[in-house]
């Protein structure tokens, strides 16, 4: 290997520099750096010592070179903790940039830190490291929106508001039962994550540039170091395979169309026309124009930037579709794209979980928007059918009325049963009394349904969930 000394100032030899003679066009210097990737610092870092002290232990190190090269590296670390590690013009990225720094401290032994290594399993290493302790820190992001969600939903558990279909008023539901309808999507991302987490802890170094080593490394001890659960089985797979990548982006692109949907009720319910939720003067912003502006940009830009993250997720993917094995070059584009979905993703849903806590609903607006009787349509139906009636003939007899009653300016409520008998036969009084919409959720005390005690049941189920997450070990293992 070359001598990657720094003297007088001058640039470092190439890592690369036996094969290739004379300097490398600057143009290409320009186009092939790469440091956008300094968060993997620590993990570059900690990769390394695990390699040394592998390579000591199978004898390529002795024990004043290992202690040298560790020394270094506790060195950088601690210059990497504290934002003192300068990464040079010079440098082609972070591996090289820390391999660098190495030889400035350890001296010629810094050079050996490479046997049996490449920069491609290195980066696919960090890579590893870094998103299996990001997946960790975006699902506990995500159960703090969860928690927020929850403990609003405690206190609208009598919040009635009309559920919609087609933007459309439809049922009566809660508050409380709309809020947790989150809960379990950020659920169902909380369960994605944490199984793409699980294609995240295979440890690939070892593998080489493609073809693993010739040297006796000893991988399961290098896997127990940096507490990986298992080695790649494929040297040529596992240098290339940013599946994991794939599959945390599009985690997070489904996490970000779910506060999407947030944002956008937020957004519809902040109006002037719904008029259910007002935000504080701390989350809105106004107009440079218009005075009398109120406008909720949070809620917006949530919804805006769910396209940043399903770009990523394109972006990566078709970064990825024409590769032949092993690595190629277009794999440090995978970064960016992770990098982005993920940075975008738990940005959103703090800001969200903070936002969910300081709304105001306005409880007056929501229950006269559930109170038309026309909402309950469907339980006189299902009245009729527990009279024996067809569903479907009972759905066209209900239909004809609303019909009727439209036309007239009139409400199902004003309907008499006179009314309601000459349409059925099967009508009766208590008929009449269906259109309270109180009532109307207490029949509704099915599992997953809107009713009381069902609510206060998903509750309860909802906190445990959320719990068992913030309590796991994922946030704090690594």
């Amino acid at each position: 290997m070359a001598d990657t000394h720094q003297e007088d100032g001058a640039p470092a030899a190439k890592v690369w520099a036996g094969r290739l003679g004379g300097a490398t066009a600057q143009s290409v210097e320009q186009y092939t750096r790469d440091t956008s990737d300094l968060r993997l610092l620590p993990d570059d870092v900690a990769g390394s010592q695990a390699h040394a002290a592998m390579l000591h232990a199978i004898g390529i190190l002795d024990d004043a070179e290992h202690t040298a090269l560790q020394t270094a590296l506790n060195t950088i670390a601690g210059e990497v903790a504290g934002g003192g590690f300068a990464v040079r013009p010079d440098d082609e990225d972070i591996h090289t940039a820390v391999e660098r720094r190495l030889i400035e401290l350890a001296g010629d032994v810094g050079a050996k830190i490479h046997s049996g290594r490449s920069r491609n399993d290195q980066v696919a290493t960090d890579l590893r490291l870094y998103a299996r302790r990001a997946c960790a820190d975006t699902v506990l992001s995500i159960a703090r929106l969860q928690d927020a969600l929850i403990e609003r939903a405690r206190v609208e558990t009598a919040t009635v508001m009309p559920g919609y279909t087609h933007l459309q008023r439809a049922q009566p539901v809660t508050l409380a039962h709309h809020l947790l309808a989150y809960v379990e999507m950020l659920q169902r991302d909380t369960a994605r994550l944490l199984d793409a987490r699980k294609r995240c802890d295979i440890l690939p170094l070892g593998s080489g540039a493609l073809a693993a080593s010739t040297l006796p490394l000893d991988r399961e001890a290098v896997a127990r170091d940096l507490r990986f659960s298992a080695v790649s089985g494929n040297s040529l797979d596992s240098v290339s395979d940013r599946d994991f990548a794939v599959e945390i982006t599009a985690a997070c692109a489904l996490v970000m169309a779910h506060l999407s949907r947030l944002g956008e009720e937020l957004v519809l319910w902040s109006s002037a026309e719904f008029g259910f939720v007002e935000l504080p003067d701390t989350h809105a912003t106004g107009s440079s124009l218009m005075p009398q502006k109120k406008n909720p940009d949070v809620a917006e830009l949530a919804r805006g930037r769910s396209g940043r993250v399903a770009g990523a997720l394109v972006s990566l993917l078709m970064t990825l579709k024409g590769l032949p094995l092993a690595y190629n070059r277009d794999l440090q584009e995978d970064k960016r794209a992770l990098f982005e979905a993920l940075d975008t993703t738990r940005a959103t849903v703090d800001v969200l979980a903070d936002l969910i806590d300081v709304v105001s609903f306005n409880r007056e607006r929501m229950r006269a928007a559930a109170s038309d009787p026309a909402l309950l349509a469907t339980d006189v139906a299902e009245h009729l059918v527990r009279r024996g009636v067809p569903f479907r003939d009972a759905h066209r007899i209900v239909g004809e009325m609303v019909r009727r009653t439209v036309a007239e300016q009139r409400s199902l409520r004003d309907v008499t049963l006179d009314e309601w008998r000459a349409a059925s036969p099967a009508a009766d009084e208590a008929l009449l009394g269906l259109f309270d919409v109180d009532a109307a959720l207490a029949r509704r005390d099915i599992i997953g349904g809107p009713g009381p005690r069902a609510v206060a049941q998903a509750l309860d189920h909802a906190a445990v969930l959320v719990e068992a997450t913030q309590r796991s070990p994922i946030g704090s293992e690594e």
